[in-house]
């Protein structure tokens, strides 16, 4: 046994659009945190919330001790970045790791982080032993869809006009702000917020009608092998 887990166990960590849109074949899905790391819009998309002409931009996590020698107009960041953790039915393991394993995801890899699940959470839906290990996709500093510091209005801009398969970039921040804000009274992300904020500004500005925010409950979703774009992004391929 290791971190909480058995040869048994799979756990995948979300940050992005899987807090939302959960992943094929889980059974138990947890509210919690990682540590060491900062979330931030610096990963381009050029296949779902943006074109390779127009990539979009969505959320990736950076090492903190990398971050702090950066240039950040957000310069602080809460040591706890929220997510979600799901843990596949163990029957499907195999199935679902080797899918994960062997997709190219654009700009992201594969990473494992002990995962915090949040104070009050269910006791009988916990492994024996937390932190939990988790599977986790990140676009590091190395990838070339990572863009790195970028003005927060400039950043808002691409956001506004980017649009891809898997629909609206706006509708991607939105959704993520109002995730967040479920998860725990602490969950929320300043960097997260004060672009969701600034990007409304620049909506009723414009005379743009502000989209509804993403559900509240997690959408399930059926497992294909297919390379889907809807599926793609669940993983985290695209946030």
């Amino acid at each position: 046994m290791s971190n909480g887990t058995t040869s048994q166990e799979f756990w995948l960590f979300g940050y992005g659009s899987l807090i939302w849109k959960p992943p094929p074949h889980f059974d138990r899905r947890i509210p919690g945190f990682v540590t060491g790391y900062v979330r931030r819009f610096w990963q381009a998309s050029q296949d779902h919330r943006g074109t390779p002409e127009a990539p979009g931009r969505v959320v990736t996590l950076i090492e903190r001790s990398y971050w702090e020698q950066l240039k950040d107009h957000h310069d602080s960041a809460p040591e706890r970045v929220w997510g979600v953790a799901y843990r596949i039915i163990p029957g499907r393991v195999a199935e679902v790791k080797d899918y994960l394993d062997i997709r190219e995801i654009n700009g992201y890899t594969i990473h494992y982080t002990p995962f915090h699940p949040a104070t009050g959470v269910d006791l009988a839906i916990l492994p024996t032993q937390t932190p939990i290990k988790t599977l986790v996709y990140i676009g590091t500093p190395e990838n070339d869809q990572f863009v790195g510091p970028e003005d927060p209005h400039q950043v808002v801009d691409v956001i506004f006009r980017s649009h891809g398969p898997s629909g609206p970039n706006p509708d991607y921040l939105f959704g993520l702000e109002e995730a967040l804000n479920e998860l725990s009274p602490e969950s929320g992300d300043g960097h997260v917020t004060d672009l969701s904020n600034r990007l409304r500004e620049m909506m009723a500005a414009r005379r743009v009608p502000t989209p509804d925010p993403s559900p509240s409950l997690p959408q399930e979703h059926h497992f294909r092998r297919a390379a889907s774009v809807d599926e793609q992004e669940e993983t985290e391929k695209a946030s």
